[in-house]
């Protein structure tokens, strides 16, 4: 199965699938507002903001798996990463990201990209997964890795892509 063949509902109940970014670089992350984590919005934000026009797109993913960090309703999520941390990258309709109910996104992105020592399940909220144009999942980011220490990955991938075209 393709990246781009999975299913997902936006924050306002839309459905749409990955296809829509095909040819994109992405950096896809569970989130959750209540988290210590949370000032990393503000760096997803600036990234977002800086290559969004060369082909970039932050996809943000709630879900309350985490100490029960993502408590609200879809609208509650939405209005707290707008209002508190000026998000505008995509965000969806909180998920599970592990266990049996695990959507099938971070199933395909946990068997692409393990974590430490070939671990497959998500450790906690803010963890992060670049993705290239062509859906690869290339690396997975702790929850401690700060979106600017991922900015050099993100700039090679977009400087690679570019001199292809």
């Amino acid at each position: 199965m393709s990246l781009y063949d999975i299913k997902v509902n936006t924050i306002r109940g839309e459905a749409q699938d990955l296809s829509s970014w095909k040819g994109d670089v992405l950096l896809i992350v569970n989130t959750a507002t209540k988290c210590g984590f949370a000032p990393q919005f503000k760096g997803l934000q600036k990234l977002y903001e800086e290559y969004k026009d060369q082909g970039f797109a932050v996809l943000g993913f709630p879900s309350n798996q985490f100490a029960g960090q993502e408590p609200g309703a879809e609208e509650e999520i939405a209005q707290t990463c707008e209002l508190n941390h000026g998000v505008t990258f995509p965000l969806f309709a909180k998920i599970d990201v592990n266990g049996a109910n695990a959507h099938p996104l971070f199933q395909h992105l946990a068997k692409e990209a393990p974590g430490l020592l070939g671990s497959k399940s998500i450790k906690w909220n803010f963890t992060k997964f670049l993705v290239d144009r062509d859906g690869r999942v290339l690396k997975r980011f702790a929850p401690t890795d700060k979106p600017e220490q991922i900015e050099p990955h993100i700039k090679q991938l977009l400087q690679q892509s570019a001199a292809k075209r």
